[in-house]
């Protein structure tokens, strides 16, 4: 079975903070490592060319494919800042109710604008997600 391809390495985050092109993605951004930082206790550390993490958890497939994966992540992508995050634990419905703008997927908090939600509500949201997932180990 192949590795993943979404691996730590060692390049700096906060570095990598600096080459977001556009300003206000950028601020945002710094922002969120600074928010994350500080509910997780966990260093930023990047994840690939363009996901920053805090802490890991391992997962386990069914099918045999397992691998490591930040607890909380997270990326400021063109069209909005993503966040990795779990909502699997209990509340997470009315946490994410009282949030403010976003979008959601499998995994992933789409936020256009930091400043649009919330931060008190972002900041459980984030702290719940990874005392969810920190150190675990998840199979499905």
């Amino acid at each position: 079975m192949s590795e993943p391809k979404t691996a730590p390495t060692v390049v700096s985050a906060a570095e990598f903070l600096e080459t977001v092109p556009d300003e206000r993605r950028r601020a945002d951004a710094i922002e969120a490592c600074e928010l994350i930082s500080g509910v997780t206790g966990a260093t930023p550390v990047m994840w690939g060319d363009s996901i920053i993490g805090f802490g890991t958890y391992h997962y386990r497939y069914a099918s045999g494919r397992e691998g490591d994966w930040p607890a909380v992540g997270f990326s400021p992508r063109k069209s909005a800042l993503v966040l990795y995050v779990s909502t699997g634990f209990d509340g997470a419905q009315d946490v994410l109710s009282r949030l403010g703008p976003h979008k959601t997927g499998k995994a992933c908090l789409y936020i256009k604008r930091l400043a649009d939600v919330d931060h008190d509500v972002l900041r459980e949201l984030v702290g719940k997600s990874f005392r969810d997932t920190d150190g675990r180990t998840i199979t499905s």
